[in-house]
């Protein structure tokens, strides 16, 4: 049986990388972005199957996923839950509706999908749900509130969704990514600049400090990853038998794994108020 995943936010980044490394594994890969020109672009790059899925938008999961379905006859391997962008801001300068479009995206989308997809799987008696989270899902951040809150949610669904599973043959994990080379930073400069008015704000030396490091080309530490390296632990999560729970990747992941382990709160805030904007 060839194994059929689905993979969201192909444009760039891991999700590209992911439909890469998998269709060169014989993988029947459907790749899925958010806008046409991408799905022309991957098909341009080589690959073989992509289906326009925008995850803020209900119709459109029904219908990328009605067009995945007809790819893989049916059946569904798996899903790699990765599409997401991140929206910077301080939390009072937050207005609802750009706190909304970031759960409708990464949380409420995921979750459509995911309920959708779930059914399919326990029909057929198999399957792999993946959620690509990040470390800020496990540690908070100043600046990056509607991201950490996304990414916390996302962490407590699929735990609990992990748990209500225990007795199916479904088997669900995490990634937890830190620092990986992709156009996140660039994605998140353009949605800092149309939606925070940084102009009026208490935080002005934070986001100016925000836009530099936004801004700035290349690697921003030099723990960050290629998005391979996220690729791996997602191989080894719909191949093993015994696929983990979670995932960290990233030297900064596991750190702040340890160190909300270890550290009172008032230190951890500590550390990581000293991350800046």
């Amino acid at each position: 049986m060839q194994y059929s995943i689905l993979i969201t936010g192909c444009s760039t980044g891991i999700g590209l990388e992911a439909a890469r490394m998998l269709q060169n594994r014989q993988f029947l890969v459907v790749a899925s972005c958010r806008k046409q020109k991408d799905v022309d672009a991957l098909k341009a790059q080589g690959i073989k199957h992509v289906v326009q899925l925008d995850l803020a938008d209900s119709n459109s999961i029904a219908k990328g996923l009605e067009e995945t379905l007809a790819i893989t006859h049916g059946h569904l391997f798996a899903l790699f839950n990765n599409g997401a962008y991140g929206q910077p801001g301080a939390v009072e300068d937050l207005p609802v509706d750009v706190l909304r479009a970031q759960f409708d995206s990464n949380f409420f989308g995921t979750h459509e999908l995911t309920t959708k997809v779930l059914s399919i799987m326990l029909a057929q008696g198999y399957g792999r749900i993946i959620n690509n989270s990040s470390v800020l899902g496990l540690v908070a951040a100043p600046f990056r509130g509607a991201y950490n809150a996304s990414k916390f949610a996302l962490e407590g669904l699929t735990d609990t969704l992990r748990l209500e599973l225990f007795d199916t043959p479904i088997k669900v994990s995490l990634i937890d990514p830190g620092p990986i080379e992709s156009h996140f930073r660039a994605n998140a400069l353009t949605a800092l600049k149309d939606n925070i008015d940084m102009v009026n704000s208490r935080h002005q030396k934070g986001y100016e400090e925000a836009i530099a490091r936004l801004s700035k080309e290349g690697a921003t530490s030099s723990q960050t990853l290629p998005a391979s390296a996220v690729v791996k632990k997602l191989i080894h999560a719909l191949e093993s038998k015994r696929p983990r729970a979670r995932y960290y990747v990233t030297t900064p992941t596991y750190a702040a794994v340890f160190m909300k382990r270890v550290l009172p709160t008032c230190l951890l805030d500590w550390v990581m108020r000293r991350q800046g904007a």
